[in-house]
C-alpha cells in the first residue's frame, strides 16, 4: 500500500478517535447534569475546568512571568529592582509614550462618543435609520492596519511644486495654503492618528446610542413637548439622563480600546516623530531593542492602567442589569 494512503488513513483514524473522545466527554457531562441537583455542582466544575486551565496557562502564568521580568535587566537574568519603572517615567522616550497615551485616552472616547451621539440623535427618528447607521458603522469593519494605510494616503505629503496625492494636502493647496507633513510635525501628528481611531470607532458608539435613544419612552418626550420644552431641552434633560448607562459603557469601552492603540501607530509612523504610545513602546523595547525588562514593565503599567476601567465597566453593566 502506498505511503500517502497509509498516512491519510492514519489521519482519518486519529480524527475519528478525537470525535469519539469528545462525544464521550459530552455524554458524561450530560449524564451528570441529568442525575439531579446533587451532581450539578460537579458537572459545572467539569464544564469550567477546560476554560480555567486555558486561562491559567495562557493568561495567569504569563502575567506572573511578565511581572517578574519587569524587575530584571535587559536579558531577563539579573535583578534590576525598580530601575525599569524609574526609566519609563524619566527617559524622554518613555515620557513621550505616557503623554501620548494620556492624550489618546482623553480625546478618543470624548470625540468618538460625541460624534456617535450627535449622529445617532440626527438619524434615529428618520426613515432611513438602518441605512444611515450601516454607513457610519462601515469603517469599523476595516482593521486598524487597513485604516492606517488608508489614512496614510490621506495625509500623504509632496513638495508644493509637485502634484499632491494626499486628500488633506490637496484641499489645503486648493484653498491657497502650503502642504504640510501631517505625520511628522509634532504634536499635530498625534492628533492625526487620533482622528483615525475616532473614524473607526464612532460607528460603534452611534449604533449603541441610537438603540438607547430609540428605547426612551415616547410618552415622556411628548409630555415634555406639550409642556413647552424645546428640542434641545428634551435632549439634554430627558434623553441624556435616560441613555446615561449606555453612554457610560460606550465611553469606557472606547477608553479601554485606546490603551491597545498599536496597529495605527505602527502602520502610519512606526512610533517615530514623538508619536509612540505605551503599547507600541512596549513592543519596541521588548522585541526591537531587546530590552525585555523595560518591555515587561510597560506591559505591567498598561495592565494597571486598564484595570480600573474594566472594573468600572463590569460594575456599570451589573448595575444596569
Amino acid at each position: 500500500m502506498p505511503f500517502d494512503v497509509v498516512a491519510q488513513q492514519s489521519k482519518l483514524l486519529f480524527l475519528l478517535q478525537g470525535v469519539a473522545a469528545f462525544a464521550a466527554v459530552v455524554a458524561l457531562i450530560l449524564l451528570a447534569l441529568h442525575r439531579g441537583p446533587q451532581r450539578r455542582r460537579a458537572a459545572a466544575l467539569t464544564l469550567l475546568a477546560p476554560a480555567l486551565l486555558l486561562l491559567t496557562v495562557g493568561l495567569l502564568l504569563p502575567g506572573l512571568r511578565t511581572l517578574v521580568l519587569s524587575f530584571t535587566d535587559s536579558g531577563g537574568d539579573a535583578w534590576a529592582g525598580l530601575d525599569n519603572y524609574v526609566w519609563m517615567f524619566t527617559d524622554p522616550r518613555g515620557a513621550v509614550a505616557l503623554r501620548n497615551t494620556l492624550a489618546w485616552v482623553v480625546l478618543v472616547p470624548l470625540l468618538a462618543t460625541s460624534v456617535g451621539l450627535l449622529y445617532a440623535a440626527a438619524v434615529v427618528r428618520t426613515r432611513f435609520r438602518a441605512f444611515a447607521l450601516s454607513l457610519v458603522l462601515m469603517p469599523m469593519v476595516v482593521s486598524f492596519v487597513g485604516a492606517g494605510v488608508v489614512w496614510k494616503f490621506v495625509y500623504a505629503y509632496r513638495p508644493a511644486e509637485a502634484g499632491q496625492i494626499g486628500l488633506l494636502n490637496q484641499l489645503v493647496v486648493a484653498f491657497g495654503g502650503e502642504p504640510r507633513q501631517w505625520l511628522v510635525d509634532s504634536p499635530w501628528n498625534v492628533l492625526c492618528l487620533i482622528v483615525v481611531m475616532v473614524w473607526t470607532q464612532a460607528g460603534f458608539a452611534a449604533v449603541l446610542l441610537a438603540g438607547a435613544i430609540k428605547a426612551v419612552p415616547a410618552e415622556t418626550t411628548e409630555a415634555a413637548r406639550l409642556d413647552g420644552a424645546s428640542t434641545w431641552q428634551i435632549f439634554w434633560w430627558i434623553t441624556m439622563p435616560s441613555i446615561r448607562p449606555t453612554l457610560l459603557v460606550v465611553v469606557l469601552a472606547q477608553a479601554i480600546g485606546t490603551f491597545k492603540a498599536f496597529d495605527i501607530v505602527k502602520t502610519m509612523t512606526g512610533g517615530q516623530f514623538e508619536t509612540g504610545v505605551i503599547a507600541h513602546e512596549m513592543y519596541d523595547q521588548a522585541f526591537r531593542y531587546g530590552e525585555t525588562g523595560r518591555g515587561a514593565a510597560l506591559a505591567v503599567l498598561l495592565f494597571v492602567l486598564v484595570t480600573p476601567f474594566v472594573a468600572h465597566q463590569v460594575r456599570a453593566q451589573r448595575r444596569a442589569r
